[in-house]
This record gives structure tokens, sequence and C-alpha cells, in this order.
């Protein structure tokens, strides 16, 4: 268990870390030669220019302007001073809105209860004796701060009901003012947004199979009466994962040819060589440049003939679609409805932007995905269950002290104190780190297993994984296997039904642990990312072996983006330790307020200078961010009920309430703002087509949408896009190739209004 000088030595070692890697970013970003890896957004808008355009030779690469390096710090002001419409306008309402997650944090939640908690709770905490006077618990001066320094059955536990019952109010209040204000900005976003392809399409899944039309026929047949007034045009999607297998692996040779071309054009007197082995370590050696144009060749006339099979073999046609409509209110109203009497047939949704389309799982069968998603569950569950072994691992370098009563010989080499204070302060923090590096990617690769047709959506769902991995494993499980080790005597000596009450008194005391981790986490972390080290190694690399040209310099420029899909879980984990310790042990949350105010000086500057997203969904992410807090509360009521109760506080049931209220405040909020993240209001929709219409009465919609939403992969030109014939649009009855006898013999003729006899 940490005490305060371990607690110190971690701070120490992380306040070091942090201001070396801002250090390093404040010189590194002044630099004329790493321009384009700390300001990359604002090239790519087309504003910025190159400082190595000008100036001599040692210019080009070194800021030897000393005045600059006065002002090293100015990027923090910098990043303050744009207002929060002008962020929308620049970044867009995503990355707006995700930095209001750590504005909410910050000021609005755990400042006002960190005052309070120190005001109220610690004085209560500190001025009993309990744990002094215990003979079987081990305790440090941190502990002594917490509620586990109160006595059973004692008056002082009304001030901890008072401030859990102020705390939760106060939340409710903050984030239902929260929720209300970004619904609105939502809604404001979409009605002064500009015109998008999405706006007008849906995704169609599950088109059923019919004997006399094709995919495209029956699908242009189907909106053409049933929403013959608003349909416009279509594109059937195809299975091209072959296709673009080949255009990647093409590009990646294309680049190695690059390569071995500017190697040759630095030293002509000699071709560049390279073995055919396993990453060249081996194999028959041969002309690097000469084997390299064949491979292209080789893959272009694969490309080919690959895309041609796509293009004509029905095979290659899934049975979904991208279906356009003249107006916004049309696509609406279809991606709102159902389409068919059997549920489970012609399903429409919003269809995403054309960057948020994830094209490779479109297309997997829809018949398929109920079944990859639930082998994905039980990987997750799995996954989540064996993890709990390295979590353990990490909890007993936490809890030396306790380890030495049990295994004493030990106790020489744990009991040096610089050492011990290293161990206990710094390095369960960094462990943990370390085990949580390959999970994000692990998580996101399940959820692209199970199918989803949008990146968003993609990363929606693995924030949602990873939020429960943190839930389960780092919390749940540092508090039990941490109690374990803690109180191991306690365990083996004591009798069965003290063995709550030790737990119950010992779950506050792993606040020193959190603590270590959020000092390596969220402050020394946060640093890290804003030095960019991977983008700017990759840079130097590309700009020395693969840059010709400024467009391939602009090429190799990585400006990243938002991970939505592990940063969100992590502030929800802290989000996580503030509730539950606001009450228990108040000191904790200053650790947190640290985090949440350097992370919004961090992400801001990132989003302003650096992230490019890669889509744009207005926010929808924000119901879950509001369910996951709403989880932490009811969390962090449960556990202080449970606590109380096992010191035996009367007061504990007055605390059976709580969890009540913020279930219903939760389903008030979900009934109240929630429709406006999940559905087009068809009054807005309409209001926007009249407008347009009025401003832009020569509008083509047909030409703007006709290649939106073809596989990057094909050229415009490559496939022959369905339309539907003019005479539709003034002719109710619609020309199809089925046969007039024919509806009564397709096996889904009864289960779809297009089945009609013309």
């Amino acid at each position: 268990m940490g005490s305060l000088s371990d607690i110190g030595l971690a701070a120490g070692i992380n306040i070091l870390s942090a201001l070396g890697f801002l250090l390093a970013f404040a010189i590194l970003r002044l630099q004329p030669i790493n321009d384009r890896v700390y300001f990359p957004k604002w090239y790519l808008k087309g504003i910025r220019n190159s400082p190595r355009h000008s100036g001599n030779v040692v210019s080009k690469f070194v800021n030897l302007d000393f005045r600059t390096y006065i002002r090293f710090l100015n990027w923090m002001p910098t990043a303050l001073k744009m207002p929060e419409p002008e962020l929308i306008d620049h970044a867009g309402l995503d990355s707006a809105v995700y930095i209001r997650i750590y504005l909410l944090g910050r000021l609005k939640i755990f400042v006002p209860l960190t005052v309070l908690g120190f005001c109220v709770l610690v004085p209560v905490n500190w001025t009993s004796k309990t744990l002094e006077n215990a003979q079987e618990v081990t305790f440090s001066e941190i502990d002594k701060l917490s509620i586990s320094n109160i006595g059973q059955d004692t008056q002082r536990f009304w001030a901890h009901v008072v401030m859990a019952y102020v705390f939760a109010f106060w939340t409710y209040f903050v984030l239902y003012k929260e929720y209300k204000l970004i619904a609105s900005m939502r809604l404001h976003f979409l009605a002064s947004e500009k015109r998008r392809p999405d706006q007008f399409t849906v995704l169609v899944r599950n088109v059923p199979p019919d004997p006399d039309e094709s995919v495209s026929e029956h699908v242009e047949h189907f909106f053409s009466v049933n929403h013959q007034d608003h349909y416009l045009t279509h594109q059937v999607v195809y299975n091209a994962n072959k296709l673009a297998s080949i255009v990647e692996k093409k590009k990646g040779l294309q680049n190695w040819l690059v390569y071995y071309e500017n190697k040759h054009t630095r030293n002509p007197a000699r071709r560049p060589t390279m073995k055919t082995g396993f990453w060249g370590l081996w194999g028959k050696t041969l002309d690097a440049i000469d084997y390299h144009t064949a491979e292209i060749e080789k893959l272009s006339k694969e490309e080919d003939a690959e895309r041609e099979r796509v293009i004509s073999n029905p095979k290659s046609i899934m049975p979904a679609a991208f279906v356009s409509f003249k107006s916004r209110w049309g696509a609406a109203v279809c991606a709102q409805t159902q389409q068919s009497s059997n549920p489970t047939l012609w399903l429409t949704e919003w269809a995403p932007e054309p960057r948020d389309v994830y094209w490779s799982n479109l297309a997997i069968p829809y018949v398929e995905l109920t079944i990859r998603r639930s082998l994905m569950a039980v990987a997750l569950f799995f996954l989540t269950f064996f993890f709990i072994i390295p979590i353990a691992f990490v909890q007993s370098l936490a809890n030396l002290e306790g380890i030495e009563k049990v295994v004493p010989f030990l106790r020489p080499v744990i009991e040096v104190q610089v050492v011990k204070s290293l161990i206990q302060g710094f390095l369960p923090g960094i462990a943990l780190k370390v085990f949580l590096i390959l999970l994000p990617t692990i998580l996101m690769t399940m959820s692209k297993i199970e199918g989803f047709t949008a990146l968003s959506a993609l990363e929606r769902r693995s924030a949602s994984k990873y939020y429960l991995f943190l839930f389960v494993n780092v919390f749940l499980g540092s508090l039990i296997t941490g109690t374990a080790f803690e109180q191991l005597n306690s365990f083996l000596h004591e009798s069965a039904n003290k063995i709550p009450e030790i737990v119950g008194r010992s779950i506050p005391m792993k606040a020193t642990f959190f603590i270590s981790y959020i000092m390596v986490d969220g402050w020394a972390g946060i640093a890290a990312e804003i030095i960019r080290l991977k983008p700017l190694v990759i840079f130097h690399l590309k700009n020395t072996f693969l840059v010709k040209t400024e467009q391939d310099r602009e090429q190799a420029m990585d400006p990243g983006c938002l991970e939505f899909a592990s940063s969100e879980p992590r502030i929800q984990l802290y989000f996580l330790l503030g509730l539950v310790y606001a009450v228990v042990t108040p000191i904790l949350l200053p650790f947190i307020i640290v985090f949440f105010s350097f992370s919004f000086l961090v992400f801001r500057h990132q989003i302003i200078n650096v992230y490019n997203q890669q889509y744009e969904s207005g926010a929808s992410f924000w119901p879950d961010v509001h369910g996951r807090l709403i989880v932490a509360m009811i969390v962090s009521q449960l556990l202080l009920m449970g606590l109380m109760s096992t010191q035996r506080a009367p007061q504990s049931t007055l605390l059976l309430g709580l969890p009540v209220i913020t279930i219903c405040f939760h389903s008030f909020c979900k009934g109240r703002f929630e429709p406006a993240f999940v559905k087009l209001p068809l009054q807005d929709a309409m209001v926007k087509d009249t407008l347009e219409r009025a401003t832009e009465p020569n509008l083509n919609l047909r030409d703007y949408l006709k290649y939106a939403y073809i596989h990057p992969v094909f050229h415009s030109d490559d496939i022959e896009h369905p339309l539907a014939i003019e005479e539709e649009e003034r002719n109710p009855l619609v020309a199809t190739k089925r046969n007039r006898s024919t509806p009564g013999d397709s096996k889904y003729a009864s289960e779809t209004s297009s089945d009609i006899n013309f």
C-alpha cells in the first residue's frame, strides 16, 4: 500500500516526465523541418506555407530566431483563444463536443465536488481515530483521510450521506444542462450544415432476392413504387474486398519502388538490390527496381481482371444499396419507417457520410451479423476473464507490505525505502498502462468482425467494449485482487463472517493505486500525446526515402484523428473514479482535476492544429457518453451503500433512493434529448429543403449524388450507375422486367408492397 512518500515520489517522476515532454514539444514544434508534423491541419486547409521555402540553408532546418524560444509556451494561451463557434467551423461538432467532455469533468463537476469534499468530508474523516486503534487492517496516512477512518455506528456518517445527495443532485443538474446544450448544438449544426450526400441517402440492407430482376432492378422497382414522388437514384453495393486488397498491395509496392528509385538517383553508379525471402533477410538476390516494376505490372493486370469480374458478375452484387432521394424530407421518411410487412426485409437506416463508410463490412451478408456478434460477445467475455491475471500481478506490485506478512523472506529486498517507494508509487501504474497498450486494437478488430458499416459506429462499439473492460478489470479487478492481497493475513485468520467487514474497509484503501495510475496515464501519458513521437519519426523516414514532390510530402503527413474508441473510455474511467471516491476518499479528486485540465489544453491544441477527423457524425456519440456517466453514478452509489453497511452505519438505508433517482433521471433525459441524436425531425428537413430550393433552384441533385457512394477502388467511369427513367417521374406505373404471371411464384412476393400486377 502506498504512503504519502510513495505518492510524492510517483508525482515527482510523472511531473518531471510531463515537463520533459512539454519542453521537447515546445522546441520541436519551432523547427521548420517539423512544421508539417505539428501543424498538418493548416496545410490540409491550404492556409499554411512551409517555412522551409525561404531563408538560408540552415534556417530551412533549424529555427535561428531565438526570440521564439523565449515565447516557447505561447501555444498554451493560443489553444484557448479560439471560441467554440469558430472551433466548430474549423474542426467540426464532433471535436468541439469531445473537448466539452474534459470541460464537463474539470470545471463543472469535480471542482465543486473537490471544494465541498475538502471542506466537509476530509475534516470529518481525519479527526476520527478508528484505523489507528485497529490491529488487523493495514493502512497508510492517506487512508486516514478516507471513510475507512470512520468508526462503526457513528453519527459522522451523516456527513457522507448528506454529501452523497448533494454530489448526486449537482451532477444531475450539470448533466441535464450539458445534454440540453449539446442536443441544441447538434440540431443547429445539422440545420446550418452545408449540403452533404448522406442528407439525401439511406442504406438499404437485406434486399430480398427476386427470380425476375437483378438486385439493382429490384431496388429501383421497389422504391419507384413505394417512394415514387421522392426516389431519385441508387447505387448497389459490390463485394470489392479482394480488389481492395490488390490495390493496397500495389500501393505498398509502389512506395518501395519510389524508395529504390530515390536510392538509385542518389547513387547512379550502383543499382539497388534486394532479397526475396522473409523481410529481405534471405532468398534470391534481385535488382530491386526491376523486381518491383514487374510485380506492379503483374498486380495491375490482376487488378484490371478483378475489377472487370466484380462489375460483370451478378454474384459480386450484395443485397444492399445506397438509395438517394430528391429531398431530405423523403430520405428522413424512408430512413425512419418500416418498408415492408416483413420487418426483416428492406431494412433502412441513415447512410453514413461517404468518408464514414467502412466498405469492407458492406460485403457481409446481413444474416451473418447476429452470429458474428454472438461470437464476439463470447470472445469478449473470455478476454475480460483471462485479463484478470495480469491485473492480479499489477496489484501484487501495489501491495508489497501486505505480502511481506505472508512471505517474510522478501522483506530485505523491498524494505529499501527508495526502491519500495518507486515500486509502489510508480511501477503499478506503468505496468497496467503497458498491459493495456494493445487492447484498443484488439477490441476494434472484434468490432470490425461484428460487421458495422460505419467508422463512427465501429468506434462507438469499440468504446463500449473498452469501457466494459476497464470497468471490470481495471476498476473492479483492482479492487477485488487488491483487497485480497492487501488483507491476506486477515482473510486467512479471521472468521468468515468478518471478511465482508474487512473488504468494506479495504476498498477505500485502493485510492493510492488509482492515484498512481492517474498520474502515469493522465499526466505523463497526455504529455506524451502532444509530442507525437511516432508520426514525427515516420514523417522524416518518408520525407527522406519516399518524397519526390510537394504532393508526396503532403501525403507523408499523418495528422491523425481523435481516437474516440480508446480515449473516451479512458475519460469515463476517470469519471468513475472521481464519482466513486468523491465521498469515500476526496484526496483523489485533485489528481483527476489535473488530468481533465491538462487534457483539455492538450487536446484543444491538437484539434486546432493537428487532427483531421475522418468523418463528422454531429456529436451522435453523446448519448453513449451520458449513459456511461449514469452507470458511473449508480456504481458509486451502490458501492457507498455497501461500504457503509459493512461498517454498520444505520444511515446507509437512506442511500437506497439514490440509484432509483439516478435511473429516473436517465430515463427522463433519454426521452427528452436522445431522439435528437437518432432521428431527423421532418419539420427541420422540410425547412432545409425549402430554403435550398429557394436559393438554388437550378441544382442538379442527381449529378451531385451520382458518384457519392462509389467504392473507393473504382474510378467514376468504371460502373454504369442505374438511374430511374424519366417516365417514372410522370407515370405511376413503373416499368419492370418481372413476368406478369410470376409474382405469386416469388418467395417474397407477398412480403413486399412492390410485388403487384400491372
